[in-house]
């Protein structure tokens, strides 16, 4: 295939839980390690470095893990901070898509296949830091389709709390009528109350002037 490029590659520092920690400069493939995509989709394989003293001539690259054999994709020197670089890509779906404004060293790959699939590390080198490195590793999987996501759960839990919050609106509403009702019958016993004073007062003026009407002269 034109422009790819395959060797095997030595590195002089060991593997543990998937990246080589030297200290001082450090690259990073972001919180996630690992995507899973589609078979002849294309991917962003992810890569950033930081130096908390900077950079001078930072050498980067990456390479696929092909069963221990390291092939590389890419390489590039960055001469200083806000230089973007000139890269040297081996692979023909390969495509650098970084920038040195946002220490960013990532890169495309186009049209993937199920020969895709496995470990990509992205390694850089600095000499301002006495040529520290840092390498870290990035997994693809490549499938025919994309897994559905059991939603069960989130289903039920979301069907329990709409049936608690209805079950709750539910019995604020009776109470309020319950309370709207009592509070009426409070006010017709009030009234009631009031109108048989009102009667009995009437009453008792009416029954005395009968008396006084019917008592004898002396």
């Amino acid at each position: 295939i034109p422009g790819f490029f395959i060797f095997s590659l030595t590195f002089p520092f060991s593997l543990d839980s998937g990246v080589w920690s030297v200290g001082g400069l450090e690259v990073s493939t972001g919180k996630v390690s690992q995507l899973e995509a589609m078979n002849g989709s294309t991917v962003l394989l992810p890569c950033t470095y930081s130096s908390c003293i900077g950079i001078k001539n930072l050498y980067f690259s990456w390479h696929y893990n092909d069963n221990g054999t390291m092939n590389k994709y890419c390489e590039a020197v960055i001469p200083n901070e806000d230089v973007e670089p000139k890269v040297s890509v081996y692979h023909e779906r390969v495509e650098f898509v970084g920038s040195s404004k946002s220490n960013n060293i990532s890169i495309l790959l186009w049209n993937i296949t199920f020969e895709d699939e496995g470990e990509y590390i992205c390694f850089a080198r600095n000499p301002k830091e006495k040529n520290r490195n840092h390498s870290a590793i990035y997994t693809l999987i490549v499938v025919d389709q994309m897994r559905e996501v059991d939603n069960t759960l989130t289903v039920i839990i979301v069907s329990v709390l709409g049936g608690v919050i209805g079950l709750v609106i539910i019995v604020m509403v009776i109470k309020a009528l319950v309370v709207h009702f009592l509070l009426k019958d409070d006010e017709k016993n009030k009234e009631c109350l009031v109108s048989s004073g009102n009667d009995n007062t009437e009453n008792g003026l009416s029954g005395a002037k009968a008396d006084n009407k019917g008592t004898p002269k002396a």
